[in-house]
Parts: structure tokens; sequence; C-alpha cells
């Protein structure tokens, strides 16, 4: 080891040193040096000690992001564990000289804790957006770029992960490139589904005909979009349930979004007593135009009516067009209900009553 490396010169000395004040250090156990066994043990407990403080570490050095997304303050932790571990494989590799099996073990711990750290730190991509936005609150548009971006993240990972897990196994890559072109047919028809569903996620991502916290209806599938993934899409329904979509549904689905609606179309009809006074009907449509035309919810007011829409044997009906400048069906439903008492208090003042139809005329 170079002199250079002063700390790893002493921490090597220091850990030779307790191994030559063991007692018995020099015999066998069982077929195996004794020395082997300190030393191995030794470096366990190095490695624990380091994965404790790059678990306390990192998450400090990363503080404001932990403030603003619990997500991200739990793969802080998370992978600040996992990469003490592979700095404590690294920092025994660099103690130990030759130990055969054990050498390729620890080789083989850093190479899949770094791949665990990197999986595990896509979660702070949810806190960084967080941080870096103004309101500290993400949006529906925001959330699906950030789902689909840990999902693409996570996927690369792991694919690249494997490969320089495979290399310290001691697989031999070439032969393994090789292979991959001879099975490559049937890997990609056994694979067609996922490919599809990657397809339909960056079909959603480009085109962004829904994002998170929409209302959408997909065939049969109608709810609230809660995720969207690499492969799938989550879809909490009406009842609460939770629908998985894959995504190659996407691609070839008419989807329905009621998020985007510009506006909230709304057409009752009230049924007048046939026996009501023409001139007080007419009263009556003008005042509930006026209504809708006055209301702070609504627009559109060019385009909004109140007609006689038909006469049947009992009842005079009202058809009416309102429309809605309203985001959430919550204040929807409390704006009809504010109109539907002032027209009923109008239908009073006018003189009008609704038909009932349990009532008989002769």
């Amino acid at each position: 080891m170079s002199e250079n490396h002063f700390p790893l010169v002493l921490l090597e000395r220091v850990m030779q040193r307790i191994i030559d004040a063991i007692p018995g250090h020099d015999k066998e156990i069982f077929g195996v040096s004794a020395e082997s066994i300190i030393t191995v043990a030794i470096l366990l407990t190095l490695i624990f000690i380091i994965r404790e403080l790059c678990g306390r570490l990192l998450p400090r050095v990363f503080g404001n992001l932990r403030k603003v997304s619990e997500v991200a303050s739990e793969a802080l932790i998370g992978s600040g564990k996992s990469l003490g571990v592979a700095a404590g494989c690294w920092v025994s590799l660099m103690l130990i000289a030759d130990l055969g099996m054990v050498e390729s073990l620890l080789k083989l711990g850093m190479v899949v804790s770094i791949v665990i750290t990197a999986f595990r730190f896509v979660g702070v991509v949810h806190g960084f957006v967080i941080w870096t936005d103004d309101d500290g609150e993400l949006d529906g548009s925001q959330k699906t770029v950030v789902s689909a971006a840990e999902s693409i993240m996570r996927f690369l990972i792991v694919i690249f992960g494997l490969v320089f897990i495979a290399d310290a196994l001691g697989f031999d890559l070439t032969t393994m490139v090789a292979g991959l072109g001879i099975t490559g047919l049937a890997l990609a028809l056994a694979a067609q589904d996922t490919i599809s569903n990657i397809f339909g996620a960056t079909t959603v991502l480009l085109d962004r005909p829904f994002q998170v916290g929409d209302w959408i209806i997909i065939g049969s599938v109608e709810g609230e979009v809660i995720q969207i993934g690499l492969r799938t899409t989550l879809i909490r329904t009406s009842l609460d349930t939770v629908i998985t979509m894959p995504n190659a549904n996407l691609t070839n689905t008419p989807v329905e979004n009621w998020g985007k609606r510009r506006f909230r179309r709304w057409q009752p009809i009230f049924k007048l007593d046939i026996n009501s006074e023409p001139s007080d009907v007419l009263e009556f449509c003008s005042g509930v135009v006026d209504l809708v035309v006055k209301h702070e919810k609504t627009m559109k007011e060019d385009a909004s009516y109140a007609r006689i829409s038909s006469l049947g044997p009992d009842a005079v009906d009202i058809g009416c067009n309102i429309y809605w400048d309203i985001a959430s069906g919550t204040a929807e439903r409390e704006a009809r209900e504010e109109l539907l008492i002032q027209i009923m208090e109008l239908a009073k003042t006018c003189g009008l009553r609704f038909h009932d139809n349990r009532r008989r005329h002769n």
C-alpha cells in the first residue's frame, strides 16, 4: 500500500496489532488460520461502523431535503447505510493483502451496495423537486414527471447494476453479449408486453393526455390518477379501490380526462305545474337567466338560457343550460345548492308551483 494513504496505513497497523494481541492468533481452527478468522471479524465490525456513520452523516448533509419530504428522508437514510457498506468494503479491500474468497466477496458486496445505494437514492428526486418549487407543493404535472423519472431511473439502475454484478461474479461479459444475440429474438418476444408498456409510459409523458390528480375514464375504468409508472398507471376509483392499468392500453384506448375541462356544464330541467300562467312561466325563465348571469361561479353567460322545452299532460318543462367556472366537484355541488335555493325562492315570488306527480288533475 502506498505511504500516501496514511490513514489506511495507520488503520492497517492498528488492525495487525489487535490480531497479534489475541492469544492463539497463529493457530488453525478447522483448517483455517485463526488470523484469517480474526481479520474477517474485524473487517465486518469495521464495515458495520462505517455503515452506521454514513447512515447518520448522509441525511445531515441533505438536511433541507429531509425537512420538505418524508420520501426523501427515508431514501437518504436507506441509501446512506448501503453507501456505508460499499465504503466499508472498499476500505477492507485496501487493508487486506490477499484473502482469496473473502476479497471476492468484498468486491461483490461493494458493487451490490453501490447499486442498492443508487436505487434508493432515486427517492431524493421527490424532495429535490419540492425544495426547488416556489410553493413547496407538487401539482399534477410535477407529480407525473417525478413518478415517471423515478421509474425510468430505477429501471436503468437495475439493468446496469445487473451488468456490474455479473462482472463482479466473474462472468464473461463478451460471452454473455454473444449469448444475448442468439437468444435476443426470444427475449424480445417474451418482453413485448413490457416494451409496449414502456412505450405507453413514454406516450403519456410526451403527449400528456392526463397527469397525476386528474379524474379520467379509460374504457370501463374510471377514477383518479395516483401514480404513473414505467410499466403501469395506478387509478383510484370512487369505491376507493386501486386499478393497475398497463401503459400499453393507453396508446390504443380513448382517454376521457375530466381534469382538463375548461368549464362544467349543467343542464337541469325544472317541471312546473301545467296550470301555471304563461306570463308567470316567462317571468320565471327570465329570472332564472338573471340568477345565472349574476352568479359569481358561472361563465359563458351568452350561451346560458332557461326556456320552455316541452309540455306534458301534467307539467311544463323548463330546460336550462348553465356553465360553471369551478375546478372541484365539491365547489360545484355547493354552487348548485345555492342556485337551486334561489330558484325555489324565485318560483314562490312568481306564484308558481313545481310539478308533483302525486297530484291528479280532473
